[in-house]
């Protein structure tokens, strides 16, 4: 059953990066982050108190406690250089690069979690890194390399990348015996007042008067299903192992191409396409 949630997981990960996209278009991208995160601590409490998990709280070790407000703080940093890697570049080249963190979670996973890596994994993993270094390069559409002449969205995606593979780690350690649904609530609060302490820190906090309509329902929907995303990941990481719940989860770069083929008309170059087949095969490899 956890690799069905897995597969979900993926699903709303891939719909929250157009519609984050979308939504940071003419929005500071961390009042956007602040925003978004204000609708997944509602959502992921309301989740808590329709299971009936709010009172196994109290039987929640000193350990779980201490790894989730890690993985929340972990998830608030790799949020903030997701969403500005998205805002200064094309959602094509930053969300391959920020689902590359496979790689680290895999072999993370090994040291820390004792996880096996086998022949198909590293395989998979090879294919990922070719694949990813592929859909970056630079091409000759004249839209991309105005964006490009300005690196700064690659060095946001890498450190997203990495964030988003410790959290990876420090979630399943920290969910391991607490209610899913539990630990994705209290991992927002975190989340929520790390991202509210950098506005204020930055003063960005006038910035929310700005924001027009469209964007403000664009973030509003994609901090609801990043909620749903997050709920049904953590509960398939709980179950399952984190070396395969991963990597499906990060297959939700095929849903975040075609809708922004759909809706952002962001087309991939031939170089690019044969990078993301080998994401995919590297990916399907890892799982099986």
């Amino acid at each position: 059953m956890w690799i069905i949630y897995a597969f979900i997981s993926a699903l709303f990960a891939g719909i929250t990066s157009i519609l984050a996209k979308i939504g940071v278009k003419n929005t500071d991208s961390h009042v956007a982050t602040a925003l978004r995160s204000v609708i997944i601590l509602i959502f992921s409490w309301l989740m808590v108190f329709v299971v009936g998990s709010q009172n196994t709280i109290y039987s929640i070790t000193s350990k779980s406690f201490l790894f989730l407000i890690l993985s929340g703080l972990t998830t608030g940093a790799s949020w903030i250089c997701y969403f500005k890697a998205l805002q200064l570049g094309n959602v094509n080249k930053v969300v391959p690069i920020d689902k590359s963190s496979t790689i680290l979670t895999m072999v993370l996973a090994f040291i820390f979690l004792g996880e096996p890596i086998k022949n198909n994994m590293i395989i998979g993993l090879v294919f990922i890194g070719i694949g990813t270094f592929a859909i970056i390069q630079k091409t000759n559409n004249s839209t991309e390399t105005i964006k490009e002449k300005n690196s700064l969205w690659l060095i946001y995606a890498l450190f997203s990348a990495l964030f988003a593979s410790l959290t990876s780690i420090l979630g399943k350690i920290g969910i391991e015996n607490v209610e899913s649904n539990l630990g994705t609530a209290i991992r927002t609060i975190v989340v929520l007042i790390m991202a509210w302490a950098i506005v204020f820190g930055l003063n960005k906090q006038k910035e929310i008067k700005k924001i027009d309509k469209k964007s403000l329902i664009f973030i509003g929907i994609s901090g609801l299903t990043t909620g749903l995303s997050w709920l049904f990941y953590y509960r398939a990481l709980q179950e399952g192992r984190a070396s395969v719940v991963v990597p499906i989860d990060k297959l939700s770069i095929l849903v975040t191409v075609l809708f922004a083929y759909i809706f952002l008309n962001e087309k991939l170059s031939k170089k690019a396409l044969i990078g993301l087949i080998m994401i995919v095969v590297g990916t399907i490899a890892l799982i099986f």
